[in-house]
């Protein structure tokens, strides 16, 4: 009898206190995005997992793409179409309406890269008792969504706050947070906030667990992308604020002969 109350007294004990399955908030922001939202939506409304929210952040668009987010089918979806101060002001909006335990940002291009992408994270998060940041790789693809490469920068098997002095190691889509550890963008950077933002997450995050596997599909095309100097500079006045400017310039001397060679090898 005190064998099958103990065994029953566990089993309740493993119902009660087991943890539950993670919801995601899954951020889109658009802007005139109709030619390149559908990719992105349809790689959400596909997943498997279904344990997500999807907030669509648009800037008051012009064109059909508020449209296509309200009749994509997806549910729950909130669509937010108004003004607003830019890209990372636009991401503040959803992640105050975001009420997920984790958020993913997926911008309009941007997709997973397969049906069961969202499943492997929830998976990694149970096993590993909710970590503070799940992450893994990204591909390059265009218009077509036809294969370009891979990142220049492959995200790490081990993910440190030192490991970002090489810049943004990890993809921004790719880099799923805690919600309950991460503050808004910083707005005074128009281009790299998502950079700075994913050190103080690193900073907030006492474990890390990596998943080896292609998890996101990158537009080669944006706004960092079509303003790739003045990202730069601004991620240098990043890496000189959280890591000294002297081992930032050193290290930027060699990210410059890195490259030097990388094009002499082609």
């Amino acid at each position: 009898m005190c064998v099958i109350t103990a065994i029953i007294s566990d089993a309740i004990f493993y119902k009660c206190y087991k943890p539950m399955n993670p919801l995601f908030s899954i951020i889109t922001v658009t802007y005139n995005a109709a030619h390149t939202l559908p990719a992105t939506l349809r790689s959400v409304g596909e997943q498997s997992c279904k344990l997500y929210e999807y907030l669509v952040i648009d800037g008051l668009s012009t064109d059909d793409t508020v449209k296509l987010a309200e009749e994509s089918g997806i549910t729950p979806l909130t669509v937010v179409s108004e003004p607003d101060r830019g890209l990372y002001d636009a991401m503040n909006k959803g992640l105050g309406l975001a009420k997920g335990d984790y958020v993913i940002f997926l911008n309009a291009g941007d997709s997973f890269h397969s049906p069961n992408v969202l499943q492997l994270i929830a998976d990694s998060i149970m096993e590993n008792d909710y970590p503070g940041i799940v992450y893994g790789q990204t591909q390059i693809v265009d218009s077509s969504r036809h294969r370009i490469g891979d990142r220049h920068l492959s995200a790490p098997a081990i993910l440190t706050l030192d490991s970002f002095k090489d810049g943004m190691v990890v993809c921004h889509q790719a880099f799923v947070a805690l919600r309950k550890l991460v503050d808004n963008f910083d707005t005074r950077y128009r281009f790299s906030s998502d950079y700075e933002w994913c050190i103080r997450c690193l900073q907030r995050s006492h474990r890390n667990c990596y998943i080896d596997r292609i998890l996101i599909d990158y537009l080669s095309e944006g706004v960092t992308t079509a303003n790739h100097r003045a990202s730069l500079f601004e991620r240098f006045q990043i890496m000189t604020h959280y890591f000294g400017f002297f081992p930032t310039l050193y290290r930027h001397i060699g990210f410059f002969i890195r490259d030097l060679k990388r094009k002499w090898s082609h």
